[in-house]
C-alpha cells in the first residue's frame, strides 16, 4: 500500500502544480469591457455591426452623385466614399457609419448633410469556440452575437472547464489583442456578456486539477486489481 500511497501524493502534487500555472495573458474585470464591451441581460437589442465584405446602401439627401443603391466594404473592413476616402466601416452599426460620414462630408464639402445607410446584403460571419467546450468548433453569427450565445452553441463548457478563465483574442487595429472574462459572473448576471463580432477567437479554460482528480477516480478500480505483489 506505501506505493500505492506514494502514487495518489504524487497525483496530488502534480494537480497543486497545475492549479498554480500560469493564468491566461490579457486585460481583467473593467480593462477587459473596455476592449470589448458587453450587453446586460436587460438591456435591448443592438443594431446590426457592418462587416467586411456587406454591401451598403447608402443616401445624402440632395447630392446623387453621393448617394450609392449598392458600395462594397472591402475585406479588410474599410469604405472608399467620394471626398473623404477610405472610412472604416467594420464594426460599426448603420447609424454610427452615417454619422461618421455626415461629419466627414460637413468639415469640408457640405454644411449639416443628412446621411442615411442601410445594410443591403450581409456576409455571414464566424466566430471560433476552443478549449473545454462539448463541441469546439466554428460557427457562423448573423447579426449580434454574445459570448454566452457562442458557447451555447457549442454545448456548453466540459466539467473541467475553468469558468473565470475564458479568454476572447480580437484583431483590434490589425493587432491580435485578448481579453479574459468570469463566465460564472455573466451566468449570474453580476457582468455584461461581451459582445461578439466575426473573425473572434473563444478559448474556454480547463482546470488541470479537477481534470486530474476525475482521471483518477476513473482509474483508480483498475489499480486497486493491483495492490499486491
Amino acid at each position: 500500500m506505501k506505493w500505492f500511497r506514494r502514487f495518489v501524493g504524487s497525483l496530488l502534487i502534480l494537480g497543486l502544480s497545475a492549479c498554480q500555472g500560469v493564468p491566461p495573458e490579457g486585460p481583467r474585470g473593467a480593462a477587459a469591457y473596455s476592449m470589448i464591451p458587453g450587453r446586460s441581460p436587460d438591456s435591448a437589442p443592438g443594431d446590426y455591426k457592418i462587416g467586411p465584405l456587406d454591401v451598403l446602401s447608402i443616401t445624402v439627401f440632395q447630392e446623387p452623385d453621393l448617394s450609392f443603391k449598392e458600395i462594397p466594404v472591402d475585406a479588410n473592413g474599410g469604405l472608399n466614399f467620394p471626398l473623404i476616402g477610405t472610412v472604416t466601416a467594420s464594426g460599426k452599426t448603420a447609424n454610427e457609419l452615417s454619422r461618421e460620414i455626415a461629419n466627414l462630408l460637413n468639415q469640408r464639402y457640405l454644411k449639416d448633410p443628412q446621411v442615411s445607410v442601410v445594410v443591403s446584403s450581409s456576409v455571414s460571419q464566424h466566430v471560433t469556440v476552443e478549449g473545454s467546450v462539448t463541441e469546439p468548433g466554428v460557427y457562423e453569427i448573423s447579426g449580434r452575437s454574445t459570448l454566452l450565445e457562442a458557447i451555447a452553441r457549442a454545448k456548453s463548457p466540459t466539467r473541467t472547464a475553468k469558468l473565470d478563465e475564458v479568454v476572447i483574442f480580437r484583431v483590434i487595429n490589425g493587432k491580435r489583442s485578448a481579453a479574459v472574462f468570469d463566465l460564472r459572473a455573466i451566468r449570474a448576471g453580476k457582468m455584461d456578456d461581451p459582445e461578439l463580432i466575426g473573425g473572434d477567437v473563444v478559448v474556454v479554460g480547463f482546470s488541470a486539477a479537477k481534470g486530474l482528480y476525475r482521471d483518477f477516480l476513473q482509474t483508480a478500480p483498475i489499480l486497486a486489481l493491483f495492490r499486491y505483489f
